[in-house]
């Protein structure tokens, strides 16, 4: 099997994953959720023509030409405090004290704030006319009833949570969040409930496991640890077996060629198959794709940086995709390398780099530093990957490239990267 280009994958994987399903939930825990279908306006909003500002509901040509020397007077018919509807119609020479959100009476066009009068009582005296066909927000001049306010593929924010709530939509649709199962394996890694054997040297830390699963929060997955196994067939089944209920599952290390990498030889056992397990790219080669008994999955590597730069450019986008976004990839923008590049391998190459933009709005790109995927602090201060095409060995300072910027909010359909 020849070994795929990074967007060849990336694209294998997302013909394969599949959208979750639509579920309801509770308004204030759709936050960052993808709505599953379009919202039509059941009402108006405003609902009622009503008041923008504390003051006068008045008609308009009775106190045209009012001013501080020559005040109009009018009698107030009605109190109108917030909540309360109007009862009467306000008629030549009368007016309602009203209150900023309460509805307007019939018969008034204006409401004359409240500075402008002598603020009298049961007489009014109105001593400008500036407001007259002022202050009022029309029935339906935010939202229209039928109109589809929301479409489905929305991702919601606290602004969306309130539109929704004006429409009294307590259980909006969303698409449900994918359970993604995270393994790790080897028998050289503990856990971090495991001090003594990592601050000792005997064993490394799974950094792996912790990263994965803030990542998996991150695209809107939900994280499902299955632990760590240990370099048998027999550990490694058993941990896949934990991970029956999910929809997605990842493992970190244990596709390579070594001796004691066992899990394309346990896929294979548990009725799995593998689509392809190594890519023309750096970091990140040994990537696999396929299924076991109908989950897919995602083999990354075991190396840090490795892990945290391949699930960018495939986990990432599969996980969008299955909670409803139809824009799965980070696009990717012009940027000026600003110092030489050398790479050994004719292989497509994403490169931790420093992107900033100058004062011409220009984007220039410098490398954190060493590229060897095990330098984990390097992603601490990377704020992109810089893409260098497959067949090129040596940038010159000056040279314009592509870079993915980690928190750049513009997606697309296609690989950034191809």
């Amino acid at each position: 099997m020849s070994p795929l280009s990074a967007a060849e994958a990336a694209r294998h994987i997302l013909e394969h994953v599949e959208l979750q399903p639509p579920l309801q939930v509770p308004l204030d825990d759709a936050l960052h959720q993808v709505l599953a279908e379009d919202v039509v306006s059941p009402l108006d909003i405003p609902a009622h023509d009503n008041s923008a500002m504390d003051g006068y509901a008045v008609r308009g040509e009775d106190v045209a030409g009012a001013t501080p020397s020559n005040s109009v007077p009018l009698r107030i018919v009605e109190h109108l405090p917030a909540g309360r509807f109007p009862t009467t119609t306000i008629a030549a020479g009368e007016c309602a004290r009203i209150f900023t959100g309460s509805p307007l009476p019939d018969g008034a066009d204006s409401v004359i704030r409240q500075e402008d009068t002598d603020m009298g009582d049961p007489v009014v005296g109105v001593r400008g006319d500036r407001d007259v066909g002022r202050n009022i927000r029309l029935a339906g001049e935010d939202i229209r009833r039928g109109d589809t306010v929301l479409t489905a593929g929305t991702q919601l924010t606290a602004a969306h949570l309130g539109v929704l709530a004006s429409m009294a939509m307590a259980n909006p649709m969303i698409y449900r969040a994918p359970r993604v199962g995270i393994l790790g394996s080897g028998d050289e890694i503990a856990g971090i409930d495991q001090p003594e054997e990592i601050l000792s040297g005997r064993k490394t830390a799974s950094s792996n496991s912790h990263t994965l699963r803030a990542l998996v929060r991150e695209a809107g997955g939900e994280p499902v640890d299955l632990g760590i196994a240990a370099d048998t067939p027999e550990s490694l089944q058993q941990h896949f077996e934990r991970g029956a209920d999910c929809d997605l599952l990842i493992t970190s290390a244990g596709i390579s060629v070594g001796e004691h990498d066992y899990v394309r030889q346990v896929l294979q056992a548990m009725d799995g198959s593998i689509d392809f397990w190594r890519l023309r790219m750096r970091p990140g080669a040994p990537v696999g794709f396929g299924h076991v008994r109908g989950m897919p999955w995602v083999g990354l590597p075991g190396n840090p940086v490795s892990a945290m730069v391949t699930f960018e450019l495939f986990v990432r986008p599969a996980v969008r995709k299955m909670t409803g976004h139809t824009l799965p990839f980070r696009r990717s923008v012009p940027v000026t390398v600003t110092e030489p590049v050398r790479i050994t391998a004719g292989l497509q190459h994403f490169l931790r780099a420093i992107v900033t933009t100058g004062e011409d709005g220009e984007r220039e790109a410098t490398l954190t530093g060493p590229q060897g995927s095990g330098i984990l602090t390097s992603m601490i201060r990377a704020n992109a990957l810089l893409i260098i095409p497959e067949g090129h060995s040596e940038i010159l300072p000056g040279t314009e490239l592509r870079a993915i910027l980690f928190e750049d909010p513009g997606h697309q359909e296609e690989p950034a990267f191809a």
